[in-house]
């Protein structure tokens, strides 16, 4: 799984921007945060067709970027990311996002983008979901 990470200069309607060029394609988002940090806006997205979308963002003014994602399914109660977190911590594998995309049923799911993917991956084979 890909996410699209979009950096801009502090815009207003950026959302609104990107989210017109996608569905003008039929690309369905499945998953977008968007925060204004510092003097920048920053917009994080998973999307059904990401060929499609890195093609129609093309035509924005917005620069978009990738990164190789992988989701896990945790049990929803306190200490669980922090149990998975230290797995990381003792590989020496950083981090850099982690968003819970759903919980439900008292379980989790949890999108993780770290450096070194597929060690990655594999430190956390037993709770990889795909």
């Amino acid at each position: 799984m890909k996410e699209i990470v979009i950096v801009s200069a502090d815009r207003p309607n950026m959302v609104a921007e990107i989210t017109e060029a996608l569905a003008a394609v039929d690309v369905n988002i499945e998953f977008i945060t968007a925060e204004i940090v510092g003097n920048s806006r920053v917009a994080i997205l998973m999307v059904d067709r990401y060929d499609d979308a890195l093609r129609a963002l093309a035509h924005t003014p917005f620069k978009a970027v990738s990164e190789d994602a992988f989701v896990i399914r945790l049990d929803d109660k306190p200490g669980e990311l922090a149990r998975i977190t230290r797995r990381f911590k003792e590989a020496n594998i950083d981090v850099r996002s982690m968003r819970i995309i759903r919980r439900e049923g008292g379980q989790g799911v949890i999108a993780v983008v770290a450096e070194r993917t597929e060690e990655a991956r594999a430190l956390l084979k037993d709770v990889l979901i795909g």
